[in-house]
């Protein structure tokens, strides 16, 4: 059985600046006649010979960083646009949901566009009467189906838009960030749609999101795009956990170039340094998962000061937040702190977080001055798990458990 989409050395350039007026172009025509030297504009290339094959029922996650090519290269899938090289095969019809309002034509009713979309697809009028109430219900839009779809909040538009592009029967469906877009009820429902075309329906799905966690739970497969090419093509956990370190990187050199923008607080005090280290004392950016994690910092206090809490956290890149411990609950922490230099140290005994890049936060406070200071993504650190027995991917935590198996007594009072 062939694949559902074949895609060979798929070029797109487009050429970067215009000619300013007519009087330029005429310039540069006359020019270019006579053989005389002449600028030109450069090209761009947002897709850059991009090679890939997508099977039948495959649930397929497309990332990268912003203008790395995914919503270009789902346009030319669509066909909404065409290659400047390079070959597409598509064997099957397809639904996409490319941004919020595409293929939603704002002049016409909700009602209307759901016809208009099903006559695109090629799917009978018949067919579209039978289904309209399940989508009218779907988008929860009941109360303005036949109003102009100008007259929609954003919100209300991709709530239409999906609702017609998952209840129409094409073969592949392109979706393009529209989950996150919507009231948190509604993207639940998204996410529910989603898992029923995928797990009882078969459908083949491209998926394009910057929510990682999202694609690693719903994608089978993920692709990695950077500056137009794929630079990685594999499984979800290890594709986002490659894209998780790229950012890692842009993140730590941002850090460094920005480093007197992060801290906020009284002044009072000054980070000076703070990594993450080995037992024996030496900085590093590597843990193994479930080893002790140690945090070293250097503060500068200016002005004595009295019942100072330190706050030290963890997250992820992507600010989800993971520990916080604080210094009310360790008896021996000092009541007062004196003007000077002092280094801190706090460890994590058991830091049982799964592979990928994770950074620290930290909050000074004062009962009588509030946050004396307070930053995130202050040092980053990798998570290895070279011993880990293998484990499911969709997981954030390893923690060891028990399983015992016996049979059951029903008569067994419990």
């Amino acid at each position: 059985m062939p694949p559902v989409i074949e895609v060979k050395h798929l070029t797109k350039e487009y050429n970067l600046g215009t000619i300013t007026s007519a009087k330029d172009t005429l310039r540069h025509t006359l020019a270019r006649l006579s053989g005389k030297k002449t600028w030109s504009r450069k090209n761009f290339k947002a897709l850059d010979d991009i090679n890939f094959t997508i099977e039948q029922g495959e649930v397929v996650g497309i990332i990268g960083h912003n203008g790395a090519g995914k919503s270009t290269l789902l346009k030319h899938l669509a066909n909404i646009t065409k290659p400047t090289r390079g070959d597409i095969i598509v064997n099957g019809s397809i639904a996409p949901l490319i941004e919020v309002g595409a293929g939603v034509s704002p002049e016409l009713t909700g009602r209307e566009n759901i016809f208009l979309n099903g006559a695109i697809l090629g799917i009978p009028k018949k067919v579209i009467q039978g289904k309209i109430d399940e989508i009218i219900d779907f988008s929860e839009l009941e109360q303005f189906i036949d109003t102009p779809v100008k007259r929609y909040s954003s919100g209300m538009t991709v709530k239409l838009g999906f609702s017609i592009a998952t209840s129409m029967d094409a073969d592949i469906l392109i979706i393009d960030e529209v989950l996150a877009v919507g009231d948190l009820a509604f993207q639940r429902k998204c996410f529910d749609r989603m898992e029923e075309l995928i797990q009882r329906q078969g459908r083949t799905v491209l998926l394009v999101s910057h929510n990682l966690r999202q694609v690693a739970r719903m994608c089978s497969r993920v692709i990695m795009l950077d500056h137009g090419k794929v630079v990685q093509d594999g499984d979800p956990d290890t594709t986002c956990n490659a894209f998780y370190e790229y950012n890692n990187q842009k993140i730590l050199a941002n850090n460094k170039k920005n480093a007197s923008n992060q801290q906020q607080g009284s002044g009072l005090i000054q980070l000076e340094k703070i990594e993450t280290i080995q037992i024996n004392g030496n900085p590093t950016n590597f843990i193994q998962s479930c080893d002790p994690l140690i945090v070293r910092m250097v503060i500068v206090v200016n002005q004595k000061i009295e019942d100072p809490e330190f706050v030290l956290g963890t997250h992820t890149t992507d600010f989800v937040y993971l520990t916080a411990n604080s210094t009310d609950t360790f008896d021996e922490w000092p009541k007062t702190l004196l003007p000077g230099r002092h280094e801190i140290t706090c460890q994590w005994v058991h830091f049982p977080l799964k592979a990928g890049p994770y950074a620290i936060r930290l909050s000074i406070f004062n009962c009588h001055r509030g946050v004396l200071f307070s930053a995130e993504n202050l040092a980053l650190f990798t998570i290895n798990e070279e011993n880990i027995s293998k484990q499911p991917p969709l997981r954030l935590l390893n923690i060891d458990c028990k399983w015992q198996l016996s049979e059951y007594d029903s008569n067994e009072i419990t």
